[in-house]
């Protein structure tokens, strides 16, 4: 198992909560008011990180590039060249479809960039490796979705990204070899700008299509402020999503 799964495992939430609430325990004899800060840190933080409320103000820091309107889908053609749809992991062997399959958040972008190709005319890319280390690759996949639901062929996979960056530089690569450079850009709307500024770094110019907004009215019982268990898996990716786009720039910068 990769040292950075990991470690990010352990150092992001929810996992350094627990472990401030596992050190609180074993601190509660020799160290009463560390151990009792710990406390409060750690179940404070998971509180916190369940309210729909936290996930709506993380979404709305993050999701900065406007929405594509659907009036606007018929005319990308001559704004851009293909339409990259990035993966978002994938579930392995679900027993009703015979295999592995897409991920929620995945099938979310095949599904609106199957729409942005059928009003717009545009080729697809799929961009996506394999994420357990053994096939089939997310751009597998989603190239499969794409053409036995949605009856589009995808006409690049790219099979061996691990990461954001990965997805951007082996997509331009590709992509170069056709003498294309413009791209509409797939993925969701918290994850747009560190995926933008990654495709462009790798010299595209990019038509962002973000989708799955969070940072809307979340609709909730009490305002948001109930936790809930979805709200934490979804403050837990926007939280990721920040530490991402503090690290991308000091990590890949070309300039």
């Amino acid at each position: 198992m990769p040292i950075r799964y990991i470690l990010k495992q352990l150092f992001m939430p929810p996992g350094v909560l627990l472990l401030l609430l596992l050190l609180a325990w074993w601190l509660r004899r020799r160290a009463p008011r560390l151990a009792a800060c710990c406390f409060v840190a750690g179940l404070g933080g998971l509180w916190l990180l369940s309210l729909p409320v936290t996930v709506e103000a993380l979404a709305r820091y993050l999701e900065r590039e406007p929405v594509l309107a659907t009036s606007a889908w018929p005319q990308l053609a001559q704004q851009a060249e293909v339409i990259v749809v990035l993966g978002g992991g994938r579930e392995r062997d679900d027993p009703a479809w015979g295999g592995d399959q897409p991920s929620a958040l995945a099938l979310e972008r095949i599904r609106y960039a199957a729409r942005l190709a059928k009003a717009s005319g545009l080729p697809l890319l799929t961009s996506g490796g394999l994420h357990y280390g053994q096939p089939p690759s997310e751009a597998d996949l989603a190239a499969e979705v794409l053409a036995t639901d949605f009856g589009l062929a995808t006409r690049w996979r790219e099979s061996h990204s691990r990461t954001t960056w990965e997805n951007a530089v082996n997509s331009a690569a590709l992509l170069r070899e056709a003498g294309i450079q413009r791209v509409v850009l797939v993925t969701q709307a918290w994850h747009m700008p560190r995926a933008r500024w990654c495709f462009e770094q790798a010299g595209l110019t990019v038509v962002p299509a973000p989708m799955g907004m969070l940072g809307v009215a979340n609709g909730r019982p009490a305002g948001g402020w109930l936790p809930e268990g979805r709200a934490l898996w979804q403050s837990t990716l926007l939280l990721n999503e920040l530490a991402g786009a503090v690290l991308y720039p000091w990590l890949y910068s070309t300039d």
